[in-house]
């Protein structure tokens, strides 16, 4: 049986302004408000609540895990460590003023070293105007679409779209995901589907719901991550295997509510479960791929969940987001999904074609190819609640493809980062459009078989960067180092580029080109007269036709 054909899109709303989140701040005292919470807080009465989230000048940044099988608490407890030691001196000021009535709830968050409150106007100015804070951003409320609209049944085999990305000769090789654990942050899972119940882990550390509504017992109202979900791990009950992964098992966030919103702090809380579902570093139960079939509705580059994709990345977990369905018009690819921390996915249907709703790139947060690939999102035959079917379009679905193929390659080489995991989707994709990457597909459409080849055999290179994040005054100097380790036998030398300087910076090298593995060093000099703000500087690693990038930010105050 089927419920109605979907199509799915889920785009979030937040008003947010367009533009780099660096020249998105009013300057006070110490750290920086965004100026939407200030718009807020000159509306607001004095006495009335406002939400914010309080994020420390100490970055949060994790180091990599060497192996992703044997992570072993590291990438946790190294951003625990840094909000322990840099969140006491705000949360005893807001205890004290919590202790007169000017505070509401208060909730530290350690993924990105920052905290959540709802406090008087006051209180929020007098937080901004500390020298430990880097800036005070608004607690947006994401708002989720309704119910999708209808389109056409799909006239070609349902499990097409499976085939197409080459998921049965994974199969037959022996793969199958078994071993590997996915996970969405959606709409939530039902998961009463008997394609989707058997594979659920199962336990209080595989479902999270961070507003309260159904905290203990997968559940979804609105379709949308149950019909994600099952492109990914759906199984065979109704005839033939709707998943690319289908004995992977599945752990889940339901980061929208049962009314369809989402909140920065909300999502927050979801990537921070998702590194630690049972708030125990020592256990390793963080899963080993996750879909955020999501986005925000306007144009420009918001870094608000930057540390969040950063962390993730680190742990080894590589975030596949859904480009988006505003196509085809170009710059369509919102955040998160243009970070280039994030790894974005167009739709096309079973002949190859673009669809024409799916979003394009140039991004505008410094990805250099926008979306990364694309996949099949056209009538694709998928799980929905109640136990029934579907056939849904959008870029929604075609993340999931990318996910559950993450989840073969992973069951077959399971110690791969998150840089190599990319590398790999690119690498074995079948190029479509003009020649090498572009805007509209991307590097191509997902082969996970090409993939599995490509990162067993293609001679390739890494490129890593320290620190993360360094902060100057004009006129200061900041130091980075970049290294770069090869793989399959790679021989090469690695010449490395910096883009992203601010105006009157300037970059020099020591150590480039690096022969791998090899580090060099990079030293950014500003001036006097350096624009304050912060800067997202993009470090690419160039050997032959390999190339890639790195980013690192630069903070001048």
């Amino acid at each position: 049986m089927r419920r109605a054909a979907l199509v799915l899109a889920l785009v979030v709303a937040v008003v947010v302004p367009a533009g780099p989140a660096w020249a998105r701040h009013t300057e006070e005292p110490g750290g920086t408000v965004d100026p939407v919470l200030a718009q807020q807080l000159a509306q607001a009465g004095p006495g009335a609540p406002v939400r914010a989230v309080v994020v420390l000048k100490a970055e949060a940044k994790a180091p990599e895990v060497t192996s992703r099988r044997q992570r072993d608490g590291g990438v946790e407890r190294a951003l625990r460590a840094t909000a322990a030691a840099s969140q006491g001196g705000v949360l005893a000021l807001l205890a004290r003023r919590r202790a007169e009535g000017l505070v509401g709830d208060v909730e530290p968050l350690w993924i990105v070293n920052g905290i959540a409150v709802a406090a008087r106007p006051a209180v929020i100015r007098e937080l901004a105007a500390r020298r430990d804070v880097r800036e005070v951003q608004p607690d947006s409320t994401y708002q989720a679409p309704a119910a999708p609209a209808a389109t056409t049944s799909s006239t070609v085999p349902p499990e097409s779209n499976v085939a197409l990305v080459n998921a049965p000769a994974m199969w037959d090789l022996g793969y199958r995901g078994q071993g590997v654990v996915v996970a969405n942050l959606d709409t939530g899972v039902d998961a009463g589907h008997p394609d989707l119940a058997g594979r659920w882990r199962g336990g209080s550390n595989s479902w999270y719901d961070p507003n309260g509504e159904h905290p203990t017992t997968p559940t979804d109202i609105n379709g949308h991550g149950t019909a994600t979900m099952g492109v990914m791990v759906g199984g065979d009950a109704g005839g033939t295997a709707v998943g690319v992964a289908p004995d992977a098992r599945w752990i889940a966030v339901k980061v929208f509510n049962d009314r369809g919103a989402a909140t920065t702090t909300g999502i927050h809380k979801g990537y921070q479960w998702l590194l630690d579902p049972d708030n125990n570093p020592a256990t390793n139960d963080a899963p080993d791929v996750v879909d955020n079939s999501w986005n925000q509705s306007v144009a420009g580059c918001n870094l608000t969940f930057q540390p969040d994709l950063r962390n993730l990345r680190a742990a080894g977990i590589l975030p596949v987001f859904s480009a988006g369905n505003s196509g085809p018009t170009a710059g369509t690819v919102y955040s998160p999904a243009n970070l280039p921390e994030a790894f974005p996915v167009g739709a096309t249907d079973d002949a190859d074609v673009v669809d024409p709703s799916s979003s394009r790139g140039p991004s505008a947060c410094g990805q250099p190819v926008t979306p990364q690939v694309v996949a099949p999102g056209v009538n694709i035959h998928t799980t929905d609640l109640y136990g029934l079917y579907t056939e849904a379009s959008g870029t929604s679905l075609a993340a999931p493809h990318v996910a559950g193929a993450l989840a073969l390659l992973l069951g077959a080489l399971p110690d791969l980062p998150a840089d190599r995991q990319a590398a790999g989707l690119v690498g074995g994709a079948v190029d479509l459009g003009p020649p090498g990457g572009d805007n509209d597909y991307g590097y191509g459409r997902l082969d996970v078989l090409a993939a599995y080849h490509w990162l067993q055999t293609v001679p390739d290179f890494s490129v890593a960067a320290t620190p993360a994040t360094a902060t100057v005054l004009p006129g200061g100097t900041a130091t980075y180092t970049v290294s770069s380790t090869g793989v399959n036998g790679f021989a090469g030398t690695v010449s490395l580029s910096v883009t992203g300087l601010p105006g009157g910076a300037t970059a020099t090298w020591a150590g480039n080109p690096v022969t791998a593995p090899g580090s060099a060093t990079l030293t950014v000099r500003t001036t006097t007269s350096t624009a304050k703000g912060t800067f997202t500087l993009r470090i690419t690693g160039t050997s032959g036709s390999l190339s890639h990038p790195v980013t690192v930010t630069l903070t001048v105050r």
